[in-house]
């Protein structure tokens, strides 16, 4: 009996996913996930989860969210699909990946101007300086063993991030260059403030999916689709006109 049960499970899995709406979720990524103008939601993954979907016959429902709050309906199963986590041992635990990223980004520290700092690496040097970090951002494998000894500030946002560095209210903004730079100019801040040269760490991009079987079709699904749109070149071409970082496949 519970070999038959077993085979019955496999097979399941293994079936396509039946066609339904789909729960896209994410946060504020600019050129990745943002509300556009007329209050859609657009970017260079939601135009890669419509194409998929599509191609699938699924319909693609997108809602905005903080990022921790993301995080965790997708973990509860209340989500779908989680456009743009990074990859870390802690997420792998709720959360399941794509099989290959679609985007890439450096994680950069950015200081006011004429303030003299640099970094050349070496976390031990920051010890004594206030450094603002996002809530619910991954900064890689090397930040996070320095965490204990740093001095962080949490922020809510780039814009929140940046505005308060501008405002001497931190020494240091720990962001990523795509999301950093148009903000940036949108708040009249490009004058005042610059990047230092040393990335903190290259992080790549994916798609996540709750981590329980009723899911693993979809999933199983989507990674199928996506290496065809890796293949093809068209995941290339899209990332170029949407200004995003595409990593080697």
């Amino acid at each position: 009996m519970r070999k038959f049960a077993a085979a019955v499970f496999a097979l399941l899995c293994c079936l396509p996913a039946a066609a339904r709406d789909l729960l896209v979720i994410g946060t504020h990524f600019e050129r990745v996930y943002e509300r556009g103008q007329e209050g859609e939601i657009v970017g260079f993954g939601p135009e890669i989860v419509r194409l998929i979907a599509q191609r699938l016959g699924h319909r693609p429902v997108f809602e905005l969210y903080p990022w921790a709050r993301a995080q965790a309906l997708v973990a509860q199963g209340k989500a779908d699909i989680l456009v743009g986590p990074y990859k870390t041992f802690e997420r792998q635990q709720i959360i399941a990946f794509s099989r290959l990223p679609f985007y890439q980004d450096q994680m950069v520290f950015y200081v006011r101007k004429g303030s003299g700092l640099e970094w050349n690496g070496d976390f031990t040097a920051l010890a004594d300086r206030r450094i603002a970090i996002v809530n619910g951002w991954a900064y890689g494998a090397a930040f996070d063993k320095a965490r204990p000894q740093l001095r962080l500030d949490i922020v809510n946002s780039v814009d929140s991030g940046l505005k308060m560095l501008a405002a001497q209210h931190a020494q240091m903004f720990a962001s990523n260059r795509r999301n950093t730079e148009p903000v940036l100019g949108r708040l009249g801040l490009s004058g005042q403030l610059a990047m230092l040269p040393q990335v903190i760490e290259v992080q790549d991009g994916y798609f996540g999916f709750p981590k329980r079987p009723a899911s693993d079709a979809l999933r199983k699904e989507f990674d199928a689709e996506f290496q065809r749109m890796v293949d093809s070149g068209e995941l290339k071409r899209l990332g170029q006109r949407h200004e995003v970082n595409v990593p080697p496949q």
